[in-house]
């Protein structure tokens, strides 16, 4: 009886974090705007970059669209701001805490929000290629290489929405989770994803090659056979495969087990104060 157990918990805890993911991926269906707008950034970043920042960049051994595609991949990639967002407004609502008061596993409303991200996150990644391919992106080391790449970008946006969740419960709030996304944005700036770093100060130039991101960025050009930045000595661009699984790994350890814990632990509530009530002043009648 001790051995049907664990499987049943387990089994339970998958069919929870499905219907989680389904939950998430129906309420997207049924928003219009928000699928809208879901959909249009990868065309929305490719003209923007593509047309009108990059008709001024010059990139050694090739095309700038050609370099600028895969950069543009794993910006989608590592967003945390679509968990982020759904996180903090299902905690402000008091969604969160109705999930806390059912029968179901603590790990599988996580789960379920990081599986509806590799899902939508997708279709984002094939309409990016598709945009890519109209203005002349190409992929030239064979479809294995490509699915490997993909393999990659859909870790490592795993590994983020755990840190756009865990965030998501910290703040409860979805004005907060706005302002954060103002800050998240220019870290993956300070990288080798829209431009190589060669023209960057010694000091910026260090950061940016030793930016996570930056190690991704190359390591899907390499498999795509795109341009690459140069390393520069820096070991994550002159190991990007292995710098990037060994980030997605540190990531990981870190805030599943921190997101399943916050996720699982009641916020502690604000009763009322009881007064006293007032005494009666001596001499008067009770």
């Amino acid at each position: 009886m001790t051995e049907i157990l664990p499987y049943g918990r387990t089994r339970g805890a998958v069919v929870d974090s499905l219907a989680a993911a389904e939950r998430i991926l129906t309420k997207l269906r049924h928003d219009p705007a928000g699928l809208v707008v879901t959909l249009s950034a990868p065309l929305v970043l490719v003209v923007a970059f593509g047309y009108i920042i990059g008709s001024a960049i010059q990139v050694p051994g090739g095309g700038y669209r050609e370099y600028l595609i895969p950069g543009l991949f794993v910006l989608i990639a590592v967003s945390i701001i679509p968990p982020l967002v759904t996180m903090s407004r299902d905690a402000q609502l008091g969604v969160v805490d109705r999930y806390r008061s059912m029968p179901i596993s603590r790990t599988a409303v996580p789960f379920g929000q990081a599986l509806a991200t590799s899902v939508y996150g997708l279709v984002n990644f094939v309409l990016m290629g598709l945009c890519g391919l109209l203005v002349g992106w190409r992929f030239d080391r064979g479809v294995w290489r490509l699915a490997a790449a993909l393999g990659l970008l859909l870790l490592v946006q795993f590994a983020m929405t755990w840190v756009g969740l865990y965030l998501g419960l910290v703040l409860r709030s979805q004005e907060a989770a706005g302002q954060l996304s103002l800050v998240v944005l220019p870290i993956a700036m300070v990288s080798n994803l829209m431009v190589p770093t060669g023209g960057m100060p010694t000091w910026l130039r260090t950061i940016a090659e030793w930016n996570p991101v930056s190690a991704l960025g190359q390591a899907v050009r390499e498999l795509c056979g795109n341009p690459t930045a140069p390393d520069a000595g820096a070991w994550p661009l002159a190991h990007p495969i292995t710098a990037t699984l060994l980030y997605a790994a540190v990531i990981l350890a870190i805030f599943v087990p921190a997101t399943t814990r916050r996720f699982a632990r009641r916020p502690a509530r604000n009763w009322p104060k009881t007064t006293k009530p007032a005494r009666a002043p001596m001499g008067e009648a009770a």
